[in-house]
């Protein structure tokens, strides 16, 4: 096909559409590998400072101060130069690929990698997603800038290097293709061109990742198939996760419109407060902070007392819902992961009360709950199934997590609940004193509706 040939919304071929793509998932892997490197790094401050100071009280004074000048940096930094960076960048890619949002590539991947340096290398509980998926978008933004592509060529190259983002943060490029077309079904332009866009730059990511070392968190459980008898215990806890999903949900929404009205003349305190709490935690009770990526083989194996897996699930909800208002780059699925691994460790304990289990139950429900938690909040049931089957290599355990994802998606859509990005979206439009644009009809995978038809 000439130039003259091609449709007016292709500006360049098939083949240098699909190049571009591949380079932008292999810088986004690249990128991604270094974030994690620098934040493996430096989160082990505690542990140093510990080494230098020895245990007592000024050390407990020293972890709140270093925490709080990091997340106070952070928010400064996030704040004056690119404020769009703050939290998680998935809304913000789904905004631009509806042409709602901008994506500032300049100024969001230097306040998006160093910014996210600050906030979960100090004990944040925020996951490295968020950042690397905004990253990678950030990177197929400047490409296509670069290139003059076309809108659409544009829309799809944003979906692809958000793809490449996750694939980036856990190493999981198959659950990363599912991501986007499940999660951004309203806005992506499902094409064989653009489809095959977005699997070229997973895959070119993940090999980035392992030309930098393969850092992202490994999360490989111990696993074993369960017997179908226990099929009935995995849709009891697919209807809890369903209903902590909209909990989950709405109380992040809420605490992010009280936290912008009560501190609006002191934006910063957010981080000052939640900064020098952390720093403490961080030496006191170091599995209740962080994102929880590092954290979750070691919660499966340690065999922890059930009231101990109950305080910690506690303090790791309060814990997001505090730090995703802070006001600082950081994603929202590795703290879901982990709280829902202390939810499944709960359930398989208390049904250990009641029946002998097989050997592994407790990582078996871990596995099922995190896809379970996932699928109720973000609702993508398919991309909880695969992304908790490729993070922890639970793929004899397909049929609990189909039965957990599909009960979790229905009891929250039952509910009214609804994708927590979307929502966000609608929060940051909301703010900016716009307003989402209907869907529009593009052929195959068109939704039917803004709400119902996403997820129905």
């Amino acid at each position: 096909m000439t130039s003259g040939d091609r449709p007016p919304e292709q500006s360049i071929s098939d083949g240098a559409l699909y190049f571009l793509a591949g380079l932008c998932g292999l810088a986004t892997g690249v990128l991604g590998a270094a974030f994690h490197l620098v934040v493996d790094t430096l989160v082990r401050w505690p542990s140093w400072l510990v080494a230098y100071l020895g245990h007592g009280a000024l050390t407990l004074a020293a972890a709140a101060a270093i925490a709080a000048a990091a997340l106070v940096a952070a928010f400064f930094l996030t704040r004056l130069v690119a404020p769009e960076a703050a939290g998680s960048g998935v809304q913000e890619i789904e905004g631009a690929m509806e042409g709602l949002r901008d994506v500032r590539w300049r100024r969001v991947l230097p306040v998006k990698f160093v910014g996210g340096v600050l906030a979960l290398s100090s004990g944040l509980v925020a996951g490295r997603e968020g950042p690397t998926i905004h990253m990678g978008a950030s990177i197929a933004q400047a490409v296509s800038e670069r290139m003059k592509l076309s809108e659409a060529e544009l829309r799809g190259l944003l979906a692809a290097g958000a793809a490449a983002g996750l694939a980036a943060a856990f190493n999981a490029p198959l659950a990363a293709i599912l991501f986007v077309i499940e999660e951004t079904r309203k806005q992506f332009r499902y094409t064989l061109r653009s489809y095959t866009a977005v699997i070229i730059a997973s895959t070119a990511s993940a090999v980035g990742m392992e030309l930098v070392g393969g850092t992202a968190p490994q999360l490989k459980l111990d696993n074993a198939e369960m017997p179908l008898s226990l099929l009935p215990a995995f849709f009891v806890l697919g209807v809890f996760l369903g209903g902590l999903g909209i909990v989950f949900n709405r109380t992040l929404l809420f605490l992010l419109d009280w936290v912008a009205a009560a501190f609006r003349k002191v934006p910063f305190l957010p981080a000052l407060v939640v900064g020098a709490a952390i720093g403490v935690l961080a030496l006191v009770l170091p599995l209740a902070v962080g994102g929880g990526e590092l954290l979750i083989p070691g919660l499966v194996t340690a065999n922890l007392p059930i009231q101990i897996l109950l305080l910690l699930c506690l303090l790791r909800f309060v814990g997001v819902m505090v730090s995703y208002p802070v006001g600082v780059p950081g994603g929202i699925f590795a703290p879901l992961l982990t709280l829902a691994t202390t939810v499944g460790l709960i359930a398989a304990s208390l049904l250990q009360m009641a029946v002998p289990l097989p050997p592994l139950t407790g990582a078996a429900f871990a596995i099922a709950a995190m896809g379970g938690l996932f699928s109720a909040s973000i609702r993508a049931p398919l991309v909880g199934v695969v992304l908790a089957a490729e993070l922890t290599g639970g793929y004899a355990l397909i049929l609990p997590l189909i039965v957990t994802c599909v009960t979790a998606n229905a009891v929250s859509q039952a509910l009214g609940g609804r994708p927590i990005y979307e929502l966000l979206l609608e929060r940051t439009l909301r703010l900016a004193g716009k307003a989402p644009l209907p869907p529009v009809t593009t052929g195959v995978l068109s939704p039917v509706g803004v709400d119902e038809g996403r997820r129905s």
